[in-house]
C-alpha cells in the first residue's frame, strides 16, 4: 500500500499533497515574509478540515493571502486544556486538524506541545510539516564560534528562578540561544552580562525576514549601551544568542580597559572607532560606551 504522504515519488510534486482523515499537522508558517511559507503547508492547510491557531487575526492574514477560505479556531496558553480535547476528539470522528502558531513552527516556545502530547496519546498520527523557524534563521545567520549550541527559549519572567537559570547553564561550553520580548529585552541583556562573562559574544537577530530586519554582533558587556544608542532597537522580537565562553581570558579584548586607555590621548568619538577595528565590536556601542566612561571618570 502507498504511503499517501511519501513525497518521494515522481508525481508527488506536481500534484502536491492532501490532508488525511484523522491525522493532526503541526504547520510552520513564516515568522515575518509572508512568502516563506512551503508548498506542502499550503498544501495541508487548504485541505484540512480544522485549523487551530494561536491568534486567529494573525494566522487568517496569511489563509487570506493564499486563498484559504477554512476559518482557523483558537488554541492558546489560556483556553489550550479545553481545546486539545475537543481537537482530540475531531480526530476520533476522522477529521484533519492542522496546527499552526503565530510565526514559526509550533510548540516551540509556543502552545501546541500537549495538542501533539495527546494526538499520540490516543494514537493518532502526527505529521511536521516543517519550514520557517526563528531559532534556525538566527543561528545560521550568526557566524558562531561554537560548535553547538543550546536552545533555552524564554527565561522565567521571576526574578529568583532568572538567575538560577542563567547560574545553572553559564559555564555550559556551547553557545546559548534565547527568545525574547521587546518589553524585556534590554533587562535580559543586562543580566546576561552581570552573570555570564561580558567578553562573550552576543547576537542579537531582531525582527528576521522583516523589514526592519537586525543582526548585530558584539561583546556581551556593551550590548547595554548599543540599545540605549537607538530606541528602535528595542523594538520587535528577538533572538538573542550568547557565543560559547572563552577558551581562556587572555584571548579576548576587555573593552572598557580598551577604552579607557583610548580614552587617555583621544577624544570619544576617534576612541570608539579605535576600539571598533580592535575588537570588532559596534561602533556606536563602543561610542556610547566611551561617553558613559567618561562622565563616570569626571
Amino acid at each position: 500500500m502507498e504511503d499517501p504522504h511519501d513525497t518521494t515519488r515522481g508525481d508527488a510534486d506536481a500534484a502536491g499533497v492532501r490532508a488525511e482523515p484523522g491525522e493532526l499537522y503541526v504547520v510552520a508558517t513564516p515568522i515575518g515574509n509572508l512568502r516563506d511559507v512551503t508548498l506542502r503547508a499550503l498544501d495541508i492547510l487548504r485541505t484540512v478540515d480544522v485549523i487551530a491557531a494561536e491568534d486567529t487575526r494573525v494566522s487568517s492574514t496569511l489563509l487570506a493571502r493564499y486563498g484559504i477560505a477554512t476559518r482557523p479556531r483558537a488554541m492558546h496558553r489560556h483556553n489550550e486544556a479545553r481545546v486539545v480535547e475537543a481537537l482530540v476528539a475531531e480526530l476520533a470522528a476522522g477529521r484533519s486538524v492542522a496546527l499552526v502558531s503565530d510565526a514559526g513552527t509550533p510548540a516551540v516556545s509556543d502552545p501546541g506541545a500537549r495538542l501533539v502530547r495527546e494526538a499520540r496519546k490516543a494514537g493518532h498520527r502526527v505529521v511536521p510539516i516543517p519550514g520557517a523557524n526563528a531559532l534556525a534563521a538566527a543561528v545560521s545567520a550568526a557566524g558562531l564560534a561554537a560548535e553547538r549550541f543550546a536552545f533555552i527559549g524564554f527565561l522565567p519572567s521571576q526574578p529568583k528562578p532568572r538567575r538560577e537559570c542563567l547560574a545553572t547553564i553559564a559555564q555550559w561550553p556551547v553557545a546559548l540561544v534565547f527568545h525574547e520580548a521587546p518589553h524585556r529585552v534590554t533587562g535580559t541583556v543586562d543580566e546576561l552580562a552581570a552573570v555570564l562573562d561580558p567578553r562573550r559574544t552576543l547576537i542579537v537577530a531582531r525582527e528576521l525576514t522583516k523589514r526592519f530586519e537586525t543582526i548585530a554582533s558584539m561583546p556581551l558587556g556593551v550590548a547595554a549601551a548599543w540599545f540605549a544608542a537607538d530606541a528602535n532597537r528595542t523594538r520587535g522580537e528577538f533572538v538573542l544568542i550568547v557565543d560559547a565562553p572563552l577558551e581562556a581570558a587572555a584571548t579576548s579584548l576587555d573593552t572598557d580597559r580598551l577604552l579607557a586607555a583610548l580614552l587617555d590621548e583621544l577624544p570619544p568619538a576617534r576612541a570608539a572607532r579605535a576600539a571598533a577595528a580592535a575588537s570588532g565590536a559596534p561602533r556606536d556601542a563602543l561610542y556610547a560606551r566611551a561617553l558613559a566612561l567618561q562622565a563616570k571618570n569626571r
